[in-house]
């Protein structure tokens, strides 16, 4: 697994975009304009198409998957979604596997690989326009959530009866909170590297370039998101839907070092949460960093956090049998 790349605005494009501005004597108004439309441009501009070497990828076939590459449609939308499907005869369970903002499919094989090994059926797939098919306006969350839904559907019916656990990665992650808390179908979910709220990873970056706080070209922000995608701030809040995801598991982890998403997102995400709920923070970690911050830790916390919360750890229960109870084990 690579790490996956996030969005992040460029220092030296933005400042030359704001001092060029001052010094040309632009009005503080056309400043904050000219901030705002790059912010928006940054966050929806389509991927670039790329060369042929760019192309060139790990792929299931190097590490002997029996992946097919399949293709299905988004909760709503005339697209295609596009993924692998990793089958494991006798598998009761299902894991959906989500990159992050920009990222491919390819970019989560490593850890698809290792559930993969552990018994689970497998589905990585990519947000539409944010891996393989370029050309495409995305989003940060809002759009993608159907794609995420459509995989929901699509592992449904290629696995039919099994118990669904679902692993996303930044946006990825963010969209999957949100995703879960709609759908009664995901039983236990892990948010690796989460933002809060969408309006909080424009705010942190603006901060961190700057030094700055970002409320001055908040508003003409969100305005022209609005106007350009379609939606607003305030309509991609994984903070505010996190509650409804109780009474099944959530685990949050994020990096104390994180450069793309402030680290007091998942304490924020965590506090919102209700049981049963964990976050494993990592100090030194950076943004999506915390499997190659400690490789072995990070398999055996997904492993054992899958194994428990979908039944595939034995558990006692009372059972009834005549007038006598008795113990019996229970998957």
């Amino acid at each position: 697994m690579v790490q996956l790349p996030n969005l992040k605005l460029s220092h030296r494009s933005l400042k030359r975009l704001v001092f060029g501005g001052l010094s040309g004597s632009v009005g503080l108004a056309s400043v904050f304009l000219v901030v705002s439309l790059y912010i928006v441009e940054s966050l929806t501009r389509p991927k670039k198409y790329r060369n042929r070497i760019e192309t060139y990828k790990f792929s299931p076939f190097e590490l002997d998957l029996p992946a097919e590459e399949v293709f299905f449609p988004p909760e709503t939308g005339d697209y295609q979604v596009n993924g692998w499907f990793i089958p494991r005869p006798g598998a009761t369970t299902a894991i959906l596997i989500c990159p992050g903002y920009r990222s491919e499919k390819a970019d989560v094989l490593g850890i698809a690989a290792i559930l993969w090994k552990a018994g689970h059926n497998i589905l990585a797939f990519e947000f539409h326009g944010h891996g393989q098919e370029v050309g495409t306006p995305v989003t940060l969350g809002y759009h993608e959530i159907n794609d995420f839904l459509g995989a929901l559907a699509y592992i449904k019916e290629r696995a039919p009866d099994t118990h669904i656990g679902v692993i996303g990665y930044s946006m990825g992650a963010a969209v999957a909170i949100m995703a879960t808390a709609r759908s009664s179908d995901v039983e236990a979910l892990v948010a690796d590297s989460a933002f809060a709220t969408h309006a909080g990873v424009i705010d942190y970056q603006f901060r961190r370039i700057f030094r700055l706080s970002s409320p001055p070209v908040y508003w003409m922000t969100d305005n022209l998101l609005w106007l350009r995608a379609g939606y607003h701030f305030r309509q991609v809040e994984p903070l505010r839907e996190i509650a409804n995801i109780s009474p099944r598991p959530i685990l949050l982890i994020n990096g104390g070092k994180d450069t793309i998403v402030n680290p007091q997102d998942a304490t924020l995400l965590y506090d919102a949460a209700r049981e049963p709920k964990e976050l494993w923070s990592l100090p030194n970690a950076d943004h999506c960093g915390a499997y190659f911050d400690d490789r072995p830790a990070y398999v055996k916390k997904m492993t054992e956090f899958f194994d428990l919360h979908l039944g595939r750890v034995p558990r006692l229960k009372l059972v009834e049998t005549g007038e006598q109870d008795t113990l019996a084990e229970a998957s």
